[in-house]
């Protein structure tokens, strides 16, 4: 069964930058499109980007595009989440999530089978 492991999470200060990981045990990523959410105190998850199985296609939240970044190395059995130009409304806990699919989608995260356990993003103003 597939784990994920979210890492890369801090604090940083309004405009700075950060960069998650998600990286895979028991399994491999290459069989998966790769999810990233976020949950901020009383709101419910949001999708934040996506990537497909192979990489050729990805996509962004309309509140993220053009400041995040999403990529997989597949070899290092390992997607990241560039985030720059980070805001406060940034601050959430961050999931990784994989779905059995080619392509990804962000509207349900119902949609994906595997989660790990967030990686807390706090964004000081």
């Amino acid at each position: 069964q597939l784990q994920l492991v979210e890492s890369g999470g801090g604090l940083v200060q309004s405009g700075g930058s950060l960069r998650l990981s998600c990286a895979a045990s028991r399994s491999t990523l290459d069989s998966y499109a790769i999810g990233w959410f976020r949950q901020a105190p009383g709101k419910e998850r949001e999708g934040v980007s996506c990537i497909s199985r192979s990489g050729s296609s990805a996509k962004y939240a309309d509140s993220v595009k053009g400041r995040f970044t999403i990529s997989r190395d597949n070899a290092k059995n390992t997607v990241y989440l560039q985030m720059n130009s980070l805001k406060s409304e940034d601050t959430a806990v961050y999931y990784c999530a994989a779905d059995y699919k080619l392509e990804c989608g962000l509207a349900k995260p119902a949609w994906y089978d595997y989660w790990g356990q967030g990686t807390q993003v706090t964004v000081s103003s």
